[in-house]
């Protein structure tokens, strides 16, 4: 849209915060860049241009706007629906690819050269590589700066910057201040050696409580640790980062007001600051933080059929994953069981071939999810289910150790269903719930569900309508499916409730 200059100008004159994180306003009298929905006054259009990213903007020689911190917005979720290679680039940067293994080893995960990926980006997002991974880490150190305890020094390794002084460069030519006056008199949140208090941005309305649902029904036990409360919950779960293991905890709740920005509750408890960036980017993928809600439900609206559900439960988000090789092993044990029973089955896994964790502030959080590598090293007699599909687990796993198959958000999502459906007792549901899952794509709708096809019936749509039906809520089945799943966890409840009564009564 930014290629737009008339229609951006319009959002800006409108402080529409529907396009915060879409683009950002750059105005020439003050050196400075905003979101579109900055409170100051609004500059003439002569003086401003538009930028698709905050590092095509601070290449352009212009500074942070400190009254509306246009960084600290959600993404873009432009690259949630192209999937192209601007979008992939820019998951793997902020989960810290290109501070790991620089460009080049970045150029390689995604199977170009440097310099075409260079073109690329810079065509399309504004900024070369190491100007969007400047961005994203000088992003990262205003947020610790703000929120936490951490020592500059500590801070400057956190975000991913190589040298104290290039961290203070940086902070002092997109920010006009130092570190130290950044910091000024705010409280800092954490409490605790290597706890992390932080939030992260996502768009409003957001339906909390049906996420925390869709995570609870599925939390593996010594893994993943659920908490209800009103209007949503907590979860917290263990996480296998770069540098070593860590905790999360996230508070859920429902924000049904649109057009505001909802600030997620994060606690983090890391072994190295240095994952801070890997483990915020995670909890972004889990959370769907990028989705446009508005965008989403209107286009969902418009089927009558599913118009009241998307009433019911707006801002919906497609619950992502931290890790995409344990997302694909439990999808695989969910084939034609219960939730409950993969559930039960992934745990005893976690307990017999998980990392125990060395200590752990979250209780029942005892260990990590087994790695790929592990589980395909296992005698596939010891396996707790059928012959078949222990045969499936461990050749998946084994093509997800040798690299034969890579799950993450920079991975082609054609390419990766296509190497999935190659392996032995991948099917489509399989392959297309990883998908969904593990490579966040908004457009999956799985037909063969036995939950789907008796939403469908009950929504009046008959089994040859359903392909047809579920074409027209492109690009959007993703968001289709969970109100449909969520949909029918609820009259499920309803249903058991209602029984529990009656016994009762009686």
């Amino acid at each position: 849209m930014f290629t737009d200059a008339e229609a951006c100008y319009r959002a800006v004159q409108s402080r529409d915060r529907r396009f915060d994180g879409r683009f950002f306003t750059a105005v020439a009298t003050t050196g400075i860049y905003c979101r579109p929905s900055c409170p100051a006054r609004t500059p003439a259009p002569q003086n401003v241009t538009f930028h698709p990213t905050a590092a095509s903007a601070q290449a352009a020689g212009y500074r942070a706007c400190k009254r509306c911190l246009p960084d600290a917005t959600p993404g873009s979720p432009e690259w949630d629906v192209k999937a192209d290679l601007a979008g992939r680039a820019m998951r793997l940067i902020a989960d810290g690819v290109l501070d790991r293994d620089g460009v080049t080893g970045l150029a390689q995960r995604l199977g170009y050269t440097t310099r075409h990926l260079g073109r690329v980006l810079t065509a399309e997002l504004g900024a070369g590589p190491l100007a969007l991974a400047r961005a994203q880490r000088v992003q990262t150190a205003r947020v610790l700066i703000e929120t936490t305890t951490l020592t500059m020094a500590e801070i400057a390794y956190a975000s991913g910057f190589g040298s104290i002084r290039q961290f203070n460069d940086t902070v002092r030519d997109v920010y006009a201040s130092s570190p130290s006056q950044l910091r000024g008199r705010r409280r800092a949140a954490s409490t605790a050696r290597g706890e992390l208090v932080l939030s992260v941005p996502v768009r409003s309305p957001f339906a909390g409580s049906r996420l925390w649902a869709f995570l609870a029904a599925r939390a593996v036990p010594g893994v993943e640790v659920v908490e209800a409360s009103e209007n949503g919950g907590s979860y917290a779960r263990s996480l296998d980062l770069p540098h070593g293991p860590a905790l999360l905890r996230l508070e859920l709740r429902d924000e049904p007001r649109p057009g505001v920005t909802v600030q997620v509750p994060l606690t983090l408890w890391l072994t190295d600051v240095r994952d801070t960036s890997a483990a915020l980017e995670r909890v972004r993928r889990l959370l769907d933080a990028d989705c446009d809600p508005v965008a989403v439900d209107d286009a969902l609206r418009a089927d009558l059929r599913l118009a009241p559900l998307v009433a019911a439960v707006p801002g919906l988000r497609v619950p992502g994953h931290v890790d995409g090789a344990e997302v694909a092993v439990r999808a695989v044990l969910g084939q034609q069981v219960s939730v409950a029973a993969a559930r039960t089955q992934a745990g005893r896994l976690a307990a017999s071939y998980g990392k125990p964790l060395a200590s752990s502030q979250v209780d029942g959080v005892t260990h990590l999810f087994p790695s790929a590598q592990t589980l395909a090293a296992i005698d596939p007699e010891l396996l707790p289910m059928p012959r078949a599909r222990g045969r499936a687990l461990l050749g998946l796993c084994a093509a997800l150790a040798d690299g034969q198959v890579v799950l993450d958000r920079g991975a082609d999502r054609a390419e990766v269903r296509r190497q999935l459906l190659a392996l032995p007792g991948i099917g489509p549901w399989t392959a297309d719930y990883i998908a969904l899952r593990a490579l966040g794509d908004p457009d999956v709708f799985l037909s063969g569900d036995l939950v789907i096809r008796h939403a469908m019936t009950a929504l009046g749509v008959a089994p040859e309508e359903m392909a047809a039906v579920a074409a027209a809520w492109r690009p959007w089945g993703s968001y289709a499916l969970m109100q449909l799943w969520g949909w029918q966890a609820e009259a499920a409840t309803r249903r058991s409730e209602r029984k529990v009564r009656d016994v009762e009564g009686r």
